[in-house]
């Protein structure tokens, strides 16, 4: 059973702990482990090196580290709004105290949308490896296809989905204990990974073995801006979901700091694990069309499949599991985002009061973390039955969902400080350029893959009528944003007339 918690007063007072959800559950490193269980390190890697490479060639590290800087920059500016106000909400909660109702209710569909493309895609990584540990296991190459099986495929991912979300309906508590040792298995694996593999190129057993270059790190050597552009939208995919850490902020032990931290400390544990395997797997493989080599197309949609076993051995079984807790880890955590995001569009008045419940068991919202849920496997059912190629093309899409509400939220931190810039070398910094910048870069990337995407041969190469599936997607999830916000204003006119979440600036008190 669920409570309707209390919204927020039309007097426009700020009520951010007013939301129900249970205070201190978690530490910086709990939070930290939330977050990279959220980003996924082996479950993202083994669907982004073979397109990323694909893309940008041996460019690889740099497009890794250039992507790894606008999502540096725009930390901070989350760091410095969550100081100011901590939220549940973000995205929804700043961009609407800067910018107003109509912008953060587009930011916050941009969060939504993201995260349930990539719930349904985790769902489908999680499917594909469930299969092959079995068939690893037991020696029958046969229970492998499986998972091409349309019926048992969605029926499994539909179990995965129910599992995880009733872990995280349980509240932070339960997610935590879980993240834990899934994290860490997959981070010990992926290290295990990289050191085998430069174990090769020093015993003379790798692939196409090459030394790591100076070029490599070179951004400036991508043959053009559109294949930059490309690259870097798909590195905005391989580091999104530290801002996890955030959306957790007012059940964190010291709301203002910790988040913030916590998103730091994420971002760059993550920058380090990127850049041993990237390294590794170029140095091993190189960028040829080889059987091995990342340039091999046949292998670019999974690439720890096909190297787990030459770089690996025997112990390859410990790839394919570390992909499945990483999927089934990031499937469960992922969840917290947009549940706490709904919860706090309920308290305000932009979604219906429902979204606003909370489960008083365990403190957490059971009726938005449902919802996501259902959503999320009913996209999924839909997209598998219709093409594999659809569901791998909403990977690009959600590149640009995450590019369209960063950088929305970066250039609100600019906006609700703007009267804090002169005040010194430090805020003009932390909470005008650095975020500002960050902000900028995203939205250039977004429009740029906009404009990319329309070409049919643009991600999967599905086309429809002429146009590339991707633009078509990204364009249709916006639309539909803008539709449903729409009806939300007819229904519930009090949020978008500024009354339960008024503009302010950092310098007029809520």
């Amino acid at each position: 059973m669920t409570t309707p918690v209390a919204g927020a007063t039309t007097s426009g007072e700020h009520d951010s702990g007013g939301k129900g959800l249970a205070k201190g559950r978690v530490g910086l490193l709990g939070a930290v482990v939330i977050g990279v269980s959220c980003i996924a390190p082996a479950y993202t890697l083994s669907g982004a090196l073979g397109p990323s490479a694909a893309v940008v060639g041996e460019q690889l590290p740099a497009i890794f580290l250039v992507g790894f800087i606008p999502m540096l920059l725009v930390a901070v500016g989350y760091r410095e709004l969550n100081r100011a106000m901590p939220d549940a909400g973000t995205t929804f909660t700043w961009a609407s105290r800067a910018f107003g109702p109509w912008v953060g209710w587009m930011g916050s569909w941009g969060l939504l949308a993201a995260t349930i493309l990539v719930l349904s895609n985790l769902a489908g990584i999680a499917v594909d490896f469930f299969y092959l540990l079995l068939a690893q296991i037991t020696g029958d190459d046969a229970l492998a296809d499986l998972t091409r099986n349309v019926p048992v495929n969605v029926a499994t991912c539909l179990v995965f989905m129910a599992l995880a979300c009733w872990i995280s309906y349980r509240g932070l508590e339960a997610t935590k204990a879980v993240q834990y040792v899934l994290v860490t298995f997959q981070v010990v694996v992926l290290v295990w990974f990289s050191a085998a593999a430069f174990g090769h190129v020093v015993d003379g057993t790798a692939f196409d073995a090459s030394a790591i270059s100076p070029e490599w790190f070179n951004p400036f050597a991508v043959d053009s801006f559109s294949s930059f552009a490309a690259g870097i939208s798909l590195s905005v995919f391989i580091y999104w979901g530290w801002d996890v850490v955030l959306t957790i902020n007012e059940e964190t032990k010291g709301s203002a700091t910790t988040p913030g931290r916590a998103a730091l400390t994420t971002i760059l544990v993550i920058v380090a694990l990127y850049m041993a395997v990237a390294l590794g797997v170029l140095s091993y493989a190189g960028v040829t069309d080889g059987a091995h080599g990342l340039g091999n197309e046949d292998i670019q949609e999974n690439v720890f499949a096909a190297l787990a076993g030459p770089v690996m051995g025997p112990m390859a079984i410990l790839m394919s599991l570390a992909v499945l807790s990483s999927s089934t880890a990031s499937l469960q955590s992922t969840f917290v985002s947009p549940a706490r995001t709904m919860l706090a569009m309920g308290h305000y008045g932009a979604l219906p009061p429902s979204y606003a419940r909370i489960t008083p068991r365990f403190q957490s919202p059971g009726y938005a973390t449902v919802a996501a849920a259902l959503v999320a496997s009913a996209f999924y059912a839909v997209m598998r039955i219709l093409s594999e190629d659809v569901l791998w093309d909403t990977i690009t899409a959600l590149g640009m969902m995450v590019c369209f509400y960063y950088g929305i939220t970066a250039l609100a931190c600019v906006w609700y400080f703007r009267k804090e810039l002169r005040r010194g070398i430090r805020p003009f910094l932390m909470k005008g350029l650095l975020p500002g910048l960050g902000g900028v870069l995203l939205l250039i990337f977004f429009v740029q893959t906009c404009y990319d995407s329309m070409d049919p041969s643009y991600g999967s190469g599905s086309q429809i009528g002429g146009v590339g599936l991707v633009f078509i997607l990204g364009v249709t999830v916006l639309l539909l944003g803008a539709a449903v916000m729409i009806v939300q204003r007819i229904r519930r006119p009090e949020f978008f007339r500024g009354e339960t979440l008024p503009r302010t600036d950092s310098t007029t008190s809520a």
